[in-house]
């Protein structure tokens, strides 16, 4: 729900307000319903894995959608029976054994955007796993909102696995505070796959689902937050992220401003509205 009613001066809304529902995606498939994005990856016979090119376009897709007035919540699914099976071995990892020190710093950067864009833009981003999601695919779990999963998925950060640290997109911030020092220590040391069930378990899924319904329940969880007060969604999911590095008293002072800018937008007066115009006729009964 937006506030539609608002007044934009025209030269302001040009720079900063633009409709993404016609992108027309080159390295995945997009598409926008009731307000809902979805982003597939779409290379099922590979496992959807990424390529430079996949991953600088979704970097800078999802930086367009702090700017987007018509996508209010974004799925990212893969098609087929997994979500994503990381960096491919072909695209990527034999290129980049033969790069030197620069261009390597320049790849692992624009990885890293990827996890930036994501945790900046103000869409909450719901992530749908199933079968394989491995080393970059975990880390774009990692990076969405909510993560919806089946009992056959199966997570890994595996840059251990292939010589690398577990200090990849952001891994060694985010997925302790997810799951906790220890276990994601035990994931990012050893490589292996956590289940879906073990993954539900340590709150690092939100949902277990069937495979056949893990899509249609993953946009309905999108359909009902992009109907909310997505405004106030937005200034939630920033304060979430920016609160890692306050104190308390930073913190609740940064909320008593965030929470006085959300009472000035309509998405505040209509529910107010709605529990009134809801509670008259008990009243009246009286």
């Amino acid at each position: 729900m937006n506030d539609s009613t608002e007044r934009v001066d025209p030269a302001l809304a040009a720079g900063n307000r633009r409709q993404l529902a016609g992108y027309r995606a080159q390295h995945f498939l997009w598409q926008v319903q009731e307000g809902v994005a979805t982003v597939t990856l779409n290379r099922p016979e590979r496992k959807n894995p990424l390529t430079f090119d996949s991953y600088a376009e979704l970097r800078d897709l999802f930086g367009q959608l702090k700017y987007a007035t018509d996508v209010h919540a974004v799925v990212v699914v893969g098609a087929g029976d997994n979500f994503c099976s990381g960096g491919d071995v072909h695209e990527i990892i034999g290129p980049l054994v033969r790069l030197e020190a620069p261009e390597l710093l320049m790849f692992t950067r624009m990885t890293g955007d990827l996890v930036k864009t994501m945790r900046a833009c103000p869409q909450t981003i719901v992530a749908a796993v199933d079968g394989v999601c491995a080393g970059a695919g975990a880390i774009v779990a990692m990076a969405s909102d909510l993560r919806l999963c089946t009992a056959r998925s199966k997570t890994a950060f595996l840059f251990n696995r292939v010589g690398l640290a577990g200090c990849d997109m952001g891994a060694c911030a985010m997925l302790p505070r997810i799951i906790g020092q220890g276990r994601a220590s035990e994931l990012l040391f050893t490589g292996r796959s956590m289940s879906g069930e073990e993954g539900e378990r340590w709150g690092f899924f939100n949902r277990t689902c069937q495979p056949e319904h893990l899509l249609e329940q993953a946009q309905a969880l999108a359909r009902e937050l992009a109907q909310g007060p997505t405004f106030a969604n937005g200034i939630t999911k920033t304060m979430l992220h920016q609160e890692w590095a306050m104190t308390l008293e930073q913190a609740i002072e940064a909320e008593a401003q965030a929470q006085a800018l959300c009472m000035l937008t309509q998405d505040f007066t209509r529910a107010y509205e709605a529990f009134v115009a809801k509670q008259k006729p008990k009243f009246e009964g009286n």
